[in-house]
């Protein structure tokens, strides 16, 4: 069953990139003359390589639940996250774009940082019914930071924006992935009737808001950033939450937890330097660079 969900989460991270790339691709389409906003959806429903994208992620959605419903959730979402290294191989070949050597090392950093920490954490987690309170106590913390982050990413532009509601959106689909396994773990043991309520509503609104995120994300910057944001924040997410409030791995310290600590800085740090030398955000800071110099020149003049 374990090695079944593993190539189910793998399918699933290849399909995640392959949707991104092209639900990026839709949404600089329909918003390159006017601001990416609400009524944006109305072209965007019309767009034929977005709703590609949007069946393309269906697959991907529909692949993460069957894994979660076979595994615990520190194995299956932390592998979401080789969707950065293939979307980021995508967009440089449809944008023309190489990565240079500090993107190219934060695109690794990110991926190894992600499998160190699954690495850990696989080997000490087991199922475990999610306690009502716990779950509970996830969706107010996750809920308020998604809530704060989007905020942030509203007042802000470009690839700080994108960042930022990337981010959210990471936030939020780290919840899913636990309500999830709530969910299919519940239905399989127990039964539709014993479904937490709270769960299956939490699940549809927090992957609503995360959905939404993404596409304001894609408007602001490349797709490999916000898949980026999104691939190593998720599993984070949703396994600190299974570690720290679910216990689905309650012999995890020690060196193990130094090392998935370890893991998950490198990832964050892997997003970061992405995030400052993607070939986006350096053409973006080449033009202003430019102007600062010319104006010096001037001066001296």
């Amino acid at each position: 069953m374990i090695a079944l969900a593993i190539a189910f989460a793998v399918l699933g991270a290849l399909c995640s990139a392959i949707g991104a790339q092209l639900q990026h691709q839709g949404v600089r389409i329909e918003s390159q003359d006017t601001r990416f906003g609400l009524r944006s959806i109305g072209r965007l429903v019309h767009n034929r390589r977005w709703l590609l994208g949007v069946a393309v992620l269906t697959a991907c959605a529909v692949l993460q639940i069957l894994a979660l419903a076979l595994a615990p959730v520190t194995i299956v979402a932390p592998i979401v996250v080789l969707a950065l290294p293939a979307v980021a191989v995508l967009n440089a070949r449809t944008s023309g774009e190489r990565l240079d050597t500090p993107a190219t090392f934060a695109v690794i950093a990110s991926t190894l940082g992600v499998v160190v920490f699954v690495s850990l954490a696989s080997g000490h987690a087991t199922p475990v019914v999610f306690p009502p309170h716990a779950v509970l106590l996830a969706c107010e913390i996750i809920g308020g930071a998604v809530a704060l982050f989007g905020v942030i990413g509203a007042w802000r532009e470009g690839i700080v924006r994108c960042v930022m509601l990337a981010t959210g959106a990471g936030m939020a689909y780290g919840l899913v992935s636990i309500l999830v396994r709530d969910v299919t773990y519940t239905f399989q043991s127990d039964g539709l009737a014993r479904v937490s309520p709270l769960s299956a509503t939490a699940l549809v609104a927090a992957f609503a808001v995360g959905s939404w995120y993404i596409q304001l994300a894609y408007a602001s910057g490349p797709p490999d950033i916000v898949v980026g944001c999104q691939t190593v924040l998720s599993p984070m997410v949703a396994t600190a939450i299974a570690v720290g409030l679910l216990d689905e791995t309650a012999d995890a310290g020690g060196i193990t937890g130094l090392g998935m600590v370890a893991g998950a800085l490198v990832a964050i740090f892997g997003v970061i330097l992405l995030a400052r030398h993607h070939p986006e955000a350096t053409s973006r800071a080449t033009p202003h660079a430019a102007e600062r110099r010319l104006f010096r020149a001037v001066s001296r003049r």
